[in-house]
């Protein structure tokens, strides 16, 4: 019920940022028309978001014969979880990294990329897809690809508010409220994709907790997803994912983690604190043993990544 409270509370926010730029850019108008848009939005978002993900990271279906030690993994943690099997995407792209995508159980889907595949040993990808397991049976994977497909709506009508205000504005005024002038415009180019990003974090951060947790369990200890977690994190520093900044919650780690703009406005809680909860201990304060110990894991996540790229 509360996944179902907060997915109703999203699509009110969103359809309301769509709206508001639908005012900015052509007034009553410009308002109605945005009203078309969101309605056909969250019903797109519903039913197609899981799609349009996987195919905007040209990702492809693995069969069993393709990827059988991902198949058996994901099939043992299935049965542990009493979850359907989901389908098996592959991304790719050498960043590891992961997500799962879907409206319901009976329709997810997870998606890893090749990177994962090639660094991961055995109990470190049962940790990873425990992770994303878990948020399928904790019904997250709906909400994120809500998120995903409604913040790059908005987000491409924030950049038609920024053309709109370069070349003098569209829509025209009505005697009811128009247009919000070029200087509103560009305020809503600017405010619109960061509350946008905003509203991501706030959806996904506490949720990230939850998955870990639950993915443990699955997996039947937390040490691999632990383990897991501190590489994401050294090759993520190393190698950056090629991601669309709408998506980045989905992902277990931050895909744009190497881009230190984008980590202002990180969807995900900090690494060190996620691998500190796993491992049973105190988050560590910035700079100490944890951070420290992965300058020896980035280290060799430089040297793994030349040697894979060979």
């Amino acid at each position: 019920m509360g996944n179902q409270i907060r997915t109703t509370i999203l699509l009110a926010v969103m359809t309301g940022l769509i709206l508001w730029i639908g005012q900015m850019l052509g007034g009553r108008q410009g308002m109605i028309i945005a009203l078309v848009f969101a309605a056909g939005m969250n019903f797109f978002s519903y039913w197609y978001s899981d799609k349009l993900v996987l195919r905007m990271y040209r990702a492809s279906e693995a069969t069993p014969a393709q990827a059988p030690e991902l198949y058996e993994t994901v099939g043992r943690l299935t049965r542990q979880a009493g979850l359907p099997m989901p389908r098996l995407f592959v991304i790719p792209q050498p960043a590891p990294n992961a997500f799962a995508t879907g409206r319901n159980p009976q329709h997810a889907v997870v998606a890893v990329t090749e990177g994962l595949l090639k660094i991961m040993d055995r109990d470190e990808l049962a940790g990873v897809l425990a992770h994303e397991l878990a948020h399928v049976k904790n019904r997250d994977i709906l909400i994120g690809s809500i998120a995903a497909t409604m913040a790059g709506a908005v987000m491409l009508l924030a950049t038609m508010a920024r053309w709109s205000a370069i070349f003098g504005g569209i829509g025209g005024r009505d005697d009811e409220g128009g247009g919000g002038g070029i200087i509103g415009l560009i305020a809503l180019s600017v405010l619109a994709p960061m509350a946008a990003m905003v509203i991501q974090m706030a959806i996904s951060r506490s949720r990230e907790y939850l998955a870990d947790a639950t993915g443990a369990r699955f997996a039947g200890n937390p040490t691999g997803l632990a383990n897991a977690l501190e590489k994401l994190g050294a090759y993520s520093k190393q190698l950056p994912m090629n991601a669309n900044p709408a998506t980045a919650h989905m992902f277990i780690v931050n895909p744009l983690a190497g881009r230190k703009l984008m980590n202002l406005f990180s969807t995900h809680p900090p690494l060190e604190e996620r691998i500190a909860r796993l491992r049973g201990v105190q988050p560590p304060s910035r700079g100490s043993k944890i951070e420290s110990g992965n300058d020896t894991m980035q280290t060799r996540a430089r040297a793994d990544w030349d040697r894979l790229s060979r």
